[in-house]
């Protein structure tokens, strides 16, 4: 009889008692507890492709349109049309101008996805009463941009961090910003809030029970408030005791944790960079992101990269040399699974699109075909490659990416795979969308 031949009617016959089986089972209930707590799986969310930093005392009620009037401005100036614009970045011409169209829709539209007010090294320290009044403020304009329906899909803070000289300050602005939201209305659903210089977990865990107290004395349910921590200290990659800091923060949050945040002038600064090579490219920065990588996967904890402070600012050739120095540091960092950044400067705004949008459309025929071929049961038939269940979750997550920046359009998706958003949705392990 060969082996998958079924036998009508014989009966199978095993060896292990169902005892055995049981007593496995209750021996190992410890471990599925912990892998369900620590590894839920994900990301399952969208994930802005960035974040902009604006001091607090920068921020008005025009901060985010008028980065996108800049940006705009500096298209026109310095690449005014498809063909110039990816002529500096390199794009093929199939590209260029489904690229440049999107861009210039999105700087129209959504200029930014991510913006968090900066309480930390962007705004510095001031007397009491000033950064009182600015927290106060800056949580009024946040209320007023999502009621107006004009604020970026997330917006939060950055705090100062829980060091002890300034420890008091960063946890007083973060009570007056929540409590100042909140009595405005609920809290936004795209709420952020960064926690940085982080480099013990017991500070995580100390940021995880401010959370929770403010939720008890403020009737928020249990667990409204997460925090993403910025990775910029060596301690919070390797800890004095030889072992990766970053993993045990995650799990001192008790979930709570939203993102991990490389900060690429602090860290790379630590390890005595010098300034003139502190770069999201130094192979400092890769070993820590790599370290980050590993201990956020499967734990529904998203990962950004750090910044380049080289502005497109000034002549047209060093506009476009900056330009393509960002472009290229955005496209390497998509390559290696790092899909958010942070831009430091109106000027980031196109290359950031154009980066993101060239990265998917460039892989929007090879998902799609070789998903159609997983999910119609072709094997390789379709798209030469056979794939298995997780690289159907990655291709899945990798359309969902496209589609949620604005890169690549539900249809383009569903006409060629017959595959809906709820169905990519759940060949990607995200909770269903609408």
């Amino acid at each position: 009889m060969t082996r998958g031949e079924r036998v009508t009617g014989e009966r199978i016959t095993t060896t292990l008692a169902a005892a055995v089986t049981a007593g496995v089972g209750a021996s190992l209930a410890a471990v599925d507890a912990d892998l369900a707590r620590r590894y839920p799986g994900g990301p399952h969310t969208r994930q802005p492709v960035h974040t902009v930093y604006v001091p607090a005392d920068h921020l008005t009620a025009g901060t985010v349109r008028s980065w996108g009037t800049e940006a705009l401005a500096l298209l026109r100036r310095h690449a005014p049309d498809a063909a110039s614009f990816a002529a500096v970045l390199g794009l093929p011409a199939s590209l260029a101008g489904p690229v440049h169209a999107r861009v210039l829709a999105k700087l129209e539209r959504e200029p930014v996805e991510d913006l968090r007010v900066d309480f930390e090294d962007g705004y510095g320290p001031r007397p009491d009463d000033e950064e009182d009044a600015a927290a106060v403020r800056a949580a009024r304009l946040v209320a007023r941009a999502h009621a107006e329906g004009t604020a970026p899909p997330f917006t939060g803070l950055r705090v100062k961090c829980l060091e002890a000289a300034v420890r008091d300050r960063g946890i007083r602005t973060l009570d007056i910003f929540l409590t100042t939201l909140l009595a405005a209305g609920p809290l936004p659903a795209g709420l952020r809030i960064t926690l940085p210089k982080v480099g013990y977990a017991e500070q995580v865990a100390a940021m995880a029970r401010l959370c929770g107290e403010f939720e008890q004395a403020a009737g928020l349910a249990p667990g409204r408030l997460g925090f993403e921590i910025q990775i910029e200290t060596t301690q919070a990659v390797l800890g004095a005791d030889g072992r990766a800091t970053v993993a045990r923060m995650i799990d001192a949050a008790g979930g709570r944790v939203t993102g991990l945040h490389y900060g690429t002038f602090d860290y790379s600064a630590a390890c005595q960079v010098a300034a003139a090579h502190q770069a999201p490219d130094h192979p400092v920065a890769d070993h820590a992101k790599a370290v980050m990588q590993v201990a956020a996967a499967g734990t529904g904890v998203q990962l950004s990269d750090g910044s380049t402070n080289v502005l497109p600012t000034g002549p047209t050739a060093r506009v476009h040399d900056a330009w393509r120095l960002h472009h290229g540091l955005v496209r390497r960092s998509l390559a290696r699974a790092y899909y958010q950044g942070w831009d430091m400067h109106p000027g980031h705004l196109p290359t950031r699109y154009a980066a993101v949008y060239a990265f998917y459309r460039e892989g929007l025929d090879d998902a799609v075909t070789r998903l159609a071929a997983y999910t119609g049961g072709a094997g390789d038939a379709g798209a030469g490659v056979l794939d298995e269940p997780a690289t159907a979750r990655a291709l899945s997550g990798f359309l969902l990416r496209g589609i949620d920046c604005g890169a690549l359009d539900a249809d383009e998706v569903t006409a060629p795979t017959g595959l809906t958003r709820p169905r990519l949705d759940a060949l990607a392990g995200r909770p269903a969308t609408a």
